[in-house]
């Protein structure tokens, strides 16, 4: 008898999946030019703007990735009475992502930020944002819409998404977190340092290498697997969370469950930017954890997924479609993993065993062809006037897993 699983039946289990997502959504602007003069004002670049682009971004851009695979993501989040708001909801609705639970408040803007690129090349950026904590009354009615939204609708699983912009609150993460518990939903966390612990016994929990290190005060130090797993033991005894996915930018990704701790390795990347790259991460992650309990191959597919996406300029998404046409010559759809389970002697929960370990060793190849060449569905083109240029600045070429550190 063999036990098979196919991708194809992975990507379609995606789309009945519910998945909240909590925190700073953002509105990211792209202002697209060419510089052909220095201003005779100041000695910098006369930047001549050829096409201005909107985009999701912050905590919206982990939704974003989630409907790019079909699931059913909303986003309960506090935005500004604002243009910015506005406009971003907008972005929300277009790309089918529920905005029913998102809140307005005439105390806050709606934080955004604008880059200024020029062949590519990100010249500067300009932010506007509110970043003290949300108002007594204001943490009041998103804990009541998170609790609408988990009593209503069922989510198989919740995410965190801290940018340190004042959504998530102290008192919003305690509060989120037990509704979660009393209602059996999975948590997943992005967190950020200023309430890096406050995120008590959630199930997943990914901190990238540079914010783990600053966390515990540690020095830095070449990667290997004993240290990652003692950074693991460390959060855990204050976290008492269950999973922890440490991305390692060039190095891959690192996880580990009790005493199961592993590394994986990056992929060959063309890098141009790898701005959201943890957003896809912890929405990959979260997504197929929530459908298969497989850690292992919830790890790799949140590897790959992240490095993809920093191939292109900007904030960007996994893109579904594209993940499951043909890559080279292999029809995703036909593709299988078929496993001979132990001797008869084994028990169940060592068939089990077997059939998951073989899945994962064939997800860091088999992930590769299912994702390989998706590409991000709310990324514009650059405008015919600057796509010349944008061809002469090639991106250079480096090794990279799921997201550098500091993003």
């Amino acid at each position: 008898m063999f036990a098979t699983t196919r991708f194809d039946d992975l990507f379609s289990s995606f789309a009945s999946v519910k998945v909240g997502v909590i925190g700073d959504v953002m509105l990211d602007t792209y202002w697209w030019g060419h510089v052909d003069r220095i201003s005779p004002e100041a000695p910098v670049p006369v930047v001549l703007l050829d096409n201005k682009e909107y985009r999701i971004g912050g905590a919206g851009n982990v939704a974003l990735n989630l409907a790019s695979l079909k699931a059913k993501a909303a986003v309960l989040s506090v935005t500004g009475d604002d243009e910015e708001g506005k406009r971003l909801e907008q972005l929300f609705r277009e790309k089918n992502i529920d905005t029913r639970f998102l809140l307005k408040s005439k105390e806050r803007i709606t934080t955004t930020k604008t880059r200024i690129i020029s062949r590519n090349q990100q010249m500067m950026r300009l932010d506007a944002e509110q970043t003290d904590d949300l108002p007594s009354d204001t943490e009041i009615r998103l804990l009541q819409t998170i609790e609408k939204y988990i009593k209503e609708e069922k989510p198989s699983v919740i995410i965190f998404e801290d940018y340190n912009k004042g959504v998530l609150t102290a008192t919003v993460i305690r509060e989120a977190l037990a509704l979660c518990r009393a209602h059996q939903v999975l948590t997943a966390v992005d967190p950020k340092r200023k309430s890096f612990f406050a995120y008590q016994q959630v199930d997943l929990f990914k901190p990238n290498l540079k914010e783990i290190r600053e966390a515990l005060n540690l020095l830095p130090a070449p990667v290997s697997l004993h240290p990652l797993q003692e950074m693991h033991s460390a959060l855990a005894a204050q976290l008492h969370h269950q999973i922890s996915l440490i991305t390692l930018s060039e190095k891959g990704i690192f996880y580990q469950q009790g005493d199961q701790g592993v590394i994986l390795p990056s992929h060959i990347r063309n890098i141009a930017d790898v701005s959201g790259a943890g957003d896809t991460v912890i929405a990959v992650a979260a997504l197929v954890y929530a459908v298969t309990k497989d850690i292992r191959l919830m790890a790799e597919m949140a590897n790959i997924a992240g490095g993809l996406v920093c191939e292109e300029v900007g904030t960007a998404a996994i893109d579904a479609s594209g993940a499951y046409k043909t890559v080279g010559g292999i029809p995703v759809g036909s593709y299988r993993v078929v496993v001979t389970p132990p001797a008869s002697s084994a028990s169940p929960e060592e068939a089990m065993k077997a059939s998951a370990g073989a899945l994962a060793r064939m997800a860091s190849t088999a992930t590769a062809k299912v994702l390989a060449r998706a590409k991000a569905p709310n990324c514009m083109p650059a405008p015919a006037a600057i796509r010349p240029i944008a061809r002469e600045a090639a991106p250079r070429r480096v090794t990279v897993g799921s997201s550098h550190t500091g993003i």
